[in-house]
C-alpha cells in the first residue's frame, strides 16, 4: 500500500491529516525552509541515517514517512515501546529482500530512547554495511538516552513544539480539507480558535484530537464555541512530562533564576510547573536544595524558611501550601548569594576519595580505656574553651599526611561578611602562634 493513499474516513483525524508533501508539513522551517541542509537532503534524495529529537506532536513520524517517499525507500517501522530484538530482526530480513528487488529500506523506530543498549547495538551492523537507513524518534535527549555507538551513526535533528502560526495552519487545513472536516462545514469563532491553539501547547496532534473531539459533539454547520471547548478540554492545558527532558529542563530554570536572584521568573517556572502537574512536595525538596546550595551561610534563615514551607505543604496541601513554598522560593531569589560551603563540600569530598583511609591524629582521638590512653590517644590535645578567645592558635586538625586545607572560602555578602571576617582574624592568630605543624 503506497504510504500516502487516500485514508480511511474511520481513521482519527490525526491520522487523515498527516501530509504527502514537504509542501502540506506544517512546522520546523529552521530544518525544511528552502536551502536548509535537510530540505536539500530531502529534494534531492540524499537520504542518511538521523535521530529526530523533540516533543510529542510535532511532525516527527510524518517526517520520517516523507524521507522515505522522496528517497523512493520502502518504509518500516517500529516501536520501541513494543519491539524486541527479534521484531528488529524480521526488519533487517525485510530490508535484504527489499535489496535484493534494488530497493533501500527506511527503518523508522518510535520512542527510541526506549531501547537498552543490547537492543540499539543490534541496528549498527545493518545500518554500517547500508542494509538499513536509520531514523529514530525520540522525546528525551538523546546523548542520555542513546549510546554513542548509535549517534555516531546518526545525525540528530531537533524539532521544535509548532507556533501559533503553524497550530493556526493547521486548523484551517483541517477545517477545509475534504479528507478532513472539509465536508461538514463546521464554523470556529476566533475565541475558540485561540483556545484550541493555547491547549495544544505546541502540539499538532493534541490540536486535531481536540478539534475532532468537539467535531463529533456537533452537527454539520454548527460552530465551534468556546463554552464546548472549555467543558472538553476541563483542568490542565499545558504540556508537562513529569519524568523527561521537559520536567528537568523546567526544574533547571526555576532554580537559575532563583540563582540569578530574579524572584518574578522564579515565581513564573514554578507556577508553570503546578499548572503542568507537579507534584508541589517535590519541588519543595529541590527549593530546600536551593536554599543551601546557593543562599548558604549568607542567610542561613533561608533553610529554616523552606523547611518551614515544606511542612506547610505536607500538613495542609493546596492552595495553603503551595503559597508558602512560593514565599521561601521568592525569599530565596531575594536572599544574598553564596554557594561557598557547596563549593567547600565538594572540595572535601574530592580529597576525601583522593587521599584514602588516612589515619586520625593521636591528639584528636578520644581515650575512655586506660590501653588507650597508654597508646597516646588524646595527648597534647588542646581544649579550645580553656584557651584565649576559646581558640586554639596554631591547632592542627587535618591528619598528618594532608597539609591543611582551605575549603571554605566566605563570600563578601550577607550574614558571611561577617562569617569571613572571623576567619580571617583566626587565621591571623594561627600565623603567630608558635604551634605550627612540623614537617613529616
Amino acid at each position: 500500500m503506497d504510504l500516502f493513499e487516500r485514508p480511511a474516513p474511520t481513521q482519527p483525524l490525526a491520522a487523515r491529516m498527516r501530509p504527502g508533501t514537504l509542501e502540506e508539513y506544517v512546522g520546523q522551517e529552521h530544518l525544511l525552509a528552502p536551502g536548509k541542509p535537510l530540505r536539500e537532503a530531502l529534494e534531492q534524495g540524499a537520504l542518511h541515517s538521523m535521530i529526530f529529537w523533540g516533543p510529542p506532536g510535532v511532525g516527527k513520524t510524518t517526517l520520517a514517512r516523507l524521507l522515505a517517499q522522496l528517497g523512493d525507500a520502502h518504509f518500516e517501522t517500529l516501536s520501541a515501546v513494543l519491539a524486541g530484538v527479534k521484531e528488529i530482526r524480521q526488519a533487517v530480513e525485510v530490508a535484504r529482500q527489499q535489496a535484493a528487488c534494488g530497493r533501500r529500506t527506511l527503518l523508522f523506530v518510535d520512542e527510541v530512547h526506549r531501547f537498552n543498549k543490547a537492543q540499539q547495538d543490534a541496528f549498527l551492523p545493518y545500518v554500517e554495511d547500508g542494509t538499513l537507513l536509520f531514523v529514530g524518534a525520540t522525546t528525551e535527549n538523546p546523548s542520555f538516552e542513546l549510546n554513542n555507538a548509535l549517534l555516531s551513526r546518526a545525525r540528530v535533528y531537533v524539532l521544535q513544539p509548532l507556533d501559533e502560526r503553524a497550530l493556526r495552519r493547521l486548523l484551517t487545513q483541517a477545517l477545509e480539507a475534504p479528507r478532513g472536516l472539509g465536508e461538514r462545514r463546521l464554523q470556529l469563532d476566533e475565541a475558540a480558535a485561540t483556545l484550541l491553539v493555547q491547549a495544544a501547547d505546541g502540539d499538532g496532534r493534541r490540536l486535531l484530537n481536540l478539534l475532532e473531539n468537539a467535531a463529533d459533539l456537533l452537527a454539520d454547520g454548527e460552530c465551534i464555541g468556546v463554552a464546548l471547548l472549555e467543558r472538553l478540554l476541563g483542568e490542565g492545558r499545558r504540556r508537562f512530562d513529569k519524568g523527561g527532558e521537559a520536567f528537568y529542563d523546567q526544574v533547571s530554570a526555576l532554580h537559575k533564576s532563583v540563582r540569578g536572584s530574579s524572584p518574578d521568573a522564579a515565581l513564573y517556572w514554578f507556577a508553570r510547573m503546578l499548572d503542568g502537574g507537579c507534584d508541589p512536595l517535590y519541588l519543595a525538596r529541590r527549593v530546600v536544595r536551593m536554599a543551601s546550595e546557593e543562599i548558604g551561610n549568607a542567610d542561613p534563615r533561608a533553610l529554616s524558611l523552606c523547611l518551614d514551607a515544606w511542612q506547610v505543604q505536607e500538613r495542609l496541601g493546596s492552595p495553603e501550601g503551595e503559597l508558602a513554598l512560593a514565599q521561601a522560593i521568592v525569599y530565596l531569589a531575594c536572599a544574598p548569594k553564596s554557594n561557598a560551603v557547596y563549593q567547600a563540600f565538594k572540595a572535601a569530598q574530592r580529597d576525601a576519595a583522593a587521599y584514602g583511609s588516612l589515619e586520625v591524629p593521636l591528639h584528636l582521638r578520644n581515650a575512655p580505656t586506660a590501653l588507650m590512653k597508654a597508646q597516646g590517644y588524646g595527648e597534647e590535645y588542646r581544649y579550645a574553651h580553656d584557651e584565649p578567645q576559646a581558640y586554639a592558635a596554631g591547632e592542627d586538625y587535618f591528619p598528618q599526611a594532608l597539609a591543611p586545607q582551605t575549603y571554605y572560602q566566605p563570600v563578601p555578602r550577607g550574614l558571611e561578611v561577617k562569617i569571613g571576617e572571623k576567619l580571617a582574624h583566626l587565621a591571623a592568630l594561627d600565623r603567630q602562634s608558635p604551634r605550627r605543624r612540623r614537617a613529616p
